[in-house]
């Protein structure tokens, strides 16, 4: 199986270079269900899609369409860029050539880290304001597995997380710039409707697992099904295909496309 490239975004001057995705298809000929891969690295340049190839790869090979995104980051494009980018990926399917192939109606969402919070954000799309970056989905996402994510970005701002990441990703903290804060932070845009998984490492030491427990307990209490997995290990280890702790997450997601995607509440 290889990875089909297409590029998303504004076409004016043409897209911009991390402004891609990389669609790799089971084998098979009819629609398959839908896994949308988003790497981490605290939303700064330093870290790529390269991150997102071995999980998306795995996926395929288990039968998912498999979708690893790329989007900017490191203040390319201001603030809104990572969630402007990750929409538009997403609001790409169903034009995409092999839309055939694709059941769009059963669409998963992972991610790690930062990942993890544009996974979670990008679930609670439906929740945004008009006008905010990434409102109006035109696909609606089903699920979402968030790996040591960064979910409650008013918490983890306090506490400084990756060298004050979130400050320099929002341009401050909270108290600055207020009303960025309220449509990224995946804990404001409760309920999703959507079915999570939360994978997280308990020697986790960069994002520590209270983040995962903070959104878990808040997206419980908005009426949303969500399941918290510690696992052994770190930051890192949840995403190797090799390991473990990813084994969680293929065999979550396994079990809930083989229930019908998501019409009965799984436990992990």
């Amino acid at each position: 199986m290889s990875a089909r490239t297409h590029h998303y975004g504004p076409h004016r001057h043409g897209p911009h270079p991390d402004q891609f995705l990389e669609l790799t298809l089971p084998s098979g000929d009819g629609p398959a269900p839908v896994a949308v891969v988003l790497h981490g690295g605290f939303w700064r340049a330093a870290y790529g899609i390269e991150l997102a190839r071995p999980l998306a790869a795995d996926l395929a090979a288990a039968g998912w369409a498999a979708v690893a995104v790329e989007y900017r980051r490191g203040g390319t494009g201001g603030w809104s860029a990572p969630l402007e980018d990750v929409a538009a990926a997403l609001d790409a399917l169903p034009g995409l050539a092999e839309r055939d192939r694709l059941d769009l109606a059963d669409l998963t969402v992972v991610g790690h880290s930062a990942g993890g919070h544009l996974a979670a954000w990008a679930a609670g799309r439906g929740r945004l304001p008009d006008g905010a970056p990434g409102a109006g989905p035109r696909v609606r996402v089903t699920a979402a597995v968030l790996q040591a994510g960064v979910l409650d970005l008013d918490r983890a701002a306090g506490q400084g997380l990756g060298r004050r990441a979130v400050q320099e990703f929002l341009g401050g903290g909270p108290a600055d710039v207020p009303g960025r804060y309220a449509v990224v932070d995946p804990v404001r845009l409760l309920p999703t409707g959507a079915d999570v998984l939360c994978v997280h490492g308990t020697g986790d030491d960069v994002v520590p697992p209270e983040q995962s427990e903070r959104y878990a307990a808040a997206a419980t209490a908005a009426g949303d099904r969500v399941r918290v997995v510690p696992v052994p290990g770190g930051h890192r280890e949840p995403i190797d295909p090799a390991g473990p702790q990813w084994a969680v997450v293929r065999d979550w997601l396994r079990r809930r496309r083989d229930s019908g995607a998501g019409r009965t509440t799984l436990e992990p």
